[in-house]
């Protein structure tokens, strides 16, 4: 009788992982298909190479192609599924190593879905401007430290092998529309991998381990005891529900200004680290880049910026940095 009512149970699961999985593919999908058939229209009429040439400075101060620029502007506009379905169309002419795919992958982390994420922001307080600059320049200030400890260390320099490969050279719209309805299947069946992976870690309370590990550390950079739990859980289960929590927090006026800006910087530069950091780690990316290293790089930019700011006034604070945010009782609420 146990077994068969556990069975029932992961009948139920498994249904509902695939629902969830199909639901998430068709949401995703719907952007990243436009996109996909603006980046081979993009190389049929030969304007790739000339946005990579216009987008080659930024780039190479990263170490990477110029043309990898369109994958990081597909990441920052969208999202990082977007980015990458726009990496395997241009992969087959572009070769980069370990070392390179890592650092694009870790700047894709850092600076992705901008248009969202960004508004999330806004609405508890932190200017969008102040935000969208801090994302922007920390992925090329990460991508530079990453690329310069890779080069002049000679680490990760073996050829970097896509997890998906587009073989055809030169594909007609037929053979390419074969290739990007694959590389949709690989997308699908990743994003099942990711949620199965999520329910496994949820169940062992890893999530909960987390938070008790990372609480002390958060504290030692000078956040308060009310802004680091609801840090850590923007930083395990995604900017779109931790900052959320830290909306309803601002609004009701029991945060201080200071730690909301603190605590949104953080979970910019580290936020959803299972479901995205794991996604970029299958597609190839290295751990020293794609999880420690960011991890390491958010506490020493948020340590020096709650330094910065303690001799700041707060007229100051208030004029360049945060807009108080509408309060609950304002909205009706």
């Amino acid at each position: 009788m146990e077994i068969r009512l556990f069975l029932i149970r992961l009948q139920q699961v498994i249904f509902e992982l695939i629902r969830t999985a199909v639901k998430t593919s068709s949401d995703l999908f719907r952007i990243t298909i436009p996109i996909s058939i603006g980046v081979r229209l993009l190389n049929e009429f030969g304007a790739t190479e000339y946005l990579g040439e216009f987008l080659s400075p930024v780039m190479e101060f990263v170490g990477l192609p110029g043309s990898m620029g369109l994958v990081w502007a597909a990441a920052m506009l969208t999202n990082l599924y977007a980015g990458l379905i726009v990496f395997a169309s241009l992969a087959p002419d572009v070769h980069l190593t370990v070392a390179q795919f890592t650092v694009l992958t870790t700047i894709m982390l850092v600076a992705h879905a901008l248009p969202v994420e960004l508004r999330i922001a806004q609405k508890a307080g932190p200017r969008f401007r102040i935000m969208f600059l801090l994302r922007i320049s920390c992925a090329l200030l990460i991508g530079f430290i990453l690329n310069a400890v890779y080069t002049y260390g000679d680490f990760l320099q073996t050829e970097y092998i896509p997890v998906w490969n587009q073989t055809v050279q030169n594909p007609d719209w037929i053979q390419w529309a074969i290739s990007e309805s694959r590389n949709m299947a690989y997308i699908f069946l990743i994003i099942l991998g990711l949620l199965s992976l999520m329910k496994v870690l949820n169940y062992l309370k890893i999530t909960d381990l987390l938070t008790t590990v990372l609480k002390p550390v958060l504290s030692l950079m000078g956040m308060s005891k009310d802004a680091a739990p609801i840090t850590i859980i923007g930083m395990t289960m995604g900017l779109g529900y931790g900052g959320g929590l830290i909306i309803q927090e601002a609004q009701s006026g029991r945060m201080l200004k200071r730690d909301v800006f603190f605590s949104l910087s953080f979970m910019g530069l580290f936020h959803s680290i299972f479901e995205d950091t794991l996604l970029m780690i299958v597609m190839g990316g290295h751990t020293s880049g794609v999880l420690w290293g960011r991890f390491f790089f958010a506490l020493i930019v948020v340590f020096l910026m709650v330094k910065l700011f303690n001799n700041m006034s707060e007229k100051t604070f208030d004029r360049f940095f945060f807009r108080s945010p509408p309060s609950n009782q304002s909205q009706g609420t």
